[in-house]
């Protein structure tokens, strides 16, 4: 198995191990583009991270000053490296790994967005990193801009396709890295 670092905050430099079935991580320079993107957002926030895979992003987010972070995967085996590095860094009492599908999740969560803010758990930051091969990163977009289930929504997938646009007054914004891009999703103030 491979292993990646974490970038910033109080795991800084730690390593995490990453799934060998198949899972993508995100590379280091998009991974420390992307928090400084979400950086003004993570402190104190609950945080969710769909297809979350070894957990480098939600993770990332936790060492950055997160309160919480709901990691969902639908792959056992993936999920049971997530866990492991969850243990190591010793992030059990701030972590939920769900085992489940991303667009399952994410619709559930649209059916139950009041009862999450009358519980004080509406996600500040989602966070989506699903297969480039797959439907389901323009899935989860559509889910999102029909019921946004967090504050910002922020989805990496292969900078050769092109996310849906918000009908609404949403605000969308795209970057670009190589061959990956991240399109982040805000609704409208």
């Amino acid at each position: 198995m491979s292993e990646l670092r974490i970038i910033a905050g109080q795991w800084r430099g730690r390593r995490i191990t990453v799934p060998e079935s198949g899972v993508r991580p995100t590379a280091d320079r998009v991974r420390e583009a992307w928090m400084s993107i979400l950086q003004p957002h993570i402190p104190d926030a609950y945080v969710l991270d769909l297809c979350a895979g070894s957990g480098a992003l939600g993770l990332e987010c936790l060492s950055r000053g997160a309160t919480h972070c709901d990691f969902v995967e639908q792959s056992p085996k993936v999920a049971k490296v997530l866990q492991s590095n969850i243990a190591a860094l010793k992030a059990e009492a701030v972590s939920t790994v769900h085992l489940k599908d991303a667009v399952q999740f994410s619709l559930h969560l649209t059916s139950h967005i009041s009862h999450l803010a009358v519980q004080g758990r509406q996600y500040q930051v989602a966070l989506a990193d699903p297969p480039y091969s797959s439907p389901v990163a323009e899935q989860l977009a559509t889910i999102w801009l029909q019921h946004p289930f967090s504050d910002i929504f922020c989805i990496e997938h292969a900078a050769s396709l092109s996310l849906p646009d918000p009908e609404s007054d949403a605000s969308v914004d795209r970057r670009r890295y190589g061959d990956t891009a991240i399109t982040i999703y805000r609704p409208p103030s």
